[in-house]
């Protein structure tokens, strides 16, 4: 295991500690709660329970339970969560926490869409936000949908990489090829291409929302099969650029700390703008299923380029003047990154 893993690993195991002096530890799961999402406006902090099928120092999960530690530090909400719960294991959570009182209940329900949304039917007191590939339905009026729609961020450190490649080949190394992946890809590799249209991609999925060593490995072939800069959308492909001497750009959480002489940029997610619209909705009463998938665009804070750090004055000036230019013009309106949901291929 790598050291920027355990060193994840520890800060979570801290976090849990917090939570449990704080006295919002998984223990309140049985504590019955005293309102339903549409009457808790005046009676305190929301009670919000997050279910995460993986632990939560993984990319995309971390960033949601960062934006709840966040919401609860501030006493917006009470905060209980359970991680690395199975799909087969996921409807009996849901029911658990629906049943002990939680207001608001978050999490990522893909591969388990039909049984999630059977709850929150059983439950229309309740209000359910979801990491969703689908959409509302008007039949489950209390289920609203999220993505990390970062396609913006993605884009632009796709300039900085198209920038940075001497041998016009960038290898990509993806979990699955869902539109979650699909479309960060495509948006990293139309940014690449505005430096310089003839790169090349070597794009490949693992099958796996968290094997760095498999990751890594698929990262080493593409770097043997000539990658000088790595798109690292899976931990362990980061490992692989460092070790093989050639950069790397990170997606979701900022990893340059841990590879400082790897990773140029980074495309951020920010959850709390979801998160925040959603406890303030359910507070007034006035949650109901809507799509929170813009609250991830740049315009709306729900993403950004990490700070370039340790590269500072090692990008070229024709990339730095380009992406504050399309980040301006993303935040006025005037340019729109696409969202391409489809497959990514090698080029």
């Amino acid at each position: 295991m790598s050291d920027p893993i355990k060193s994840l690993i520890k800060a979570a195991v801290s976090r849990r500690a917090v939570l449990k002096t704080a006295g919002i530890g998984a223990s309140a799961l049985a504590m019955p709660g005293i309102l339903g999402a549409a009457g808790a406006a005046s009676h305190g902090p929301l009670k919000v329970a997050a279910i995460y099928t993986l632990p939560v120092e993984q990319q995309w999960i971390s960033r949601i339970h960062k934006a709840a530690l966040a919401a609860a530090e501030r006493g917006d909400i009470e905060y209980v969560y359970s991680e690395s719960t199975s799909n087969n294991d996921y409807e009996r959570v849901m029911r658990e926490y629906s049943e002990a009182g939680h207001d608001l209940i978050i999490g990522e329900t893909f591969a388990v869409e039909d049984a999630a949304r059977d709850v929150a039917r059983d439950y229309p007191d309740k209000a359910y936000l979801m990491g969703s590939s689908f959409k509302p339905m008007d039949d489950a009026p209390n289920f609203a949908v999220f993505d990390n729609y970062i396609q913006d961020a993605a884009y632009l450190s796709g300039i900085i990489a198209g920038a940075m490649t001497k041998t016009k080949n960038i290898g990509m190394v993806g979990g699955f090829p869902i539109p979650e992946v699909n479309r960060l890809m495509h948006a990293f590799m139309a940014g690449a291409s505005e430096m310089q249209p003839d790169i090349k991609f070597q794009v490949a999925f693992i099958g796996s929302w968290f094997d760095p060593a498999k990751a890594k490995e698929t990262a080493f072939a593409q770097i043997d099969g000539g990658a000088d800069i790595m798109y690292a959308e899976r931990f362990g492909v980061s490992d692989a650029a460092k070790e093989k001497n050639v950069l790397a750009i990170g997606n979701v959480i900022d990893t340059q700390a841990d590879y400082p002489d790897t990773v140029v940029a980074s495309a951020i997610w920010h959850f709390e703008p979801t998160l925040d619209a959603a406890v303030a909705k359910a507070k007034a009463g006035e949650f109901k299923a809507a799509d929170y998938g813009l609250y991830s665009f740049m315009k709306e804070g729900g993403c950004s380029l990490a700070p370039y750090g340790t590269f500072e004055g090692k990008i070229p000036e024709a990339a730095l003047k380009l992406v504050g230019e399309k980040e301006a013009a993303i935040k006025d309106g005037s340019f729109t990154v696409a969202i391409n949901d489809a497959e990514p291929k090698s080029s």
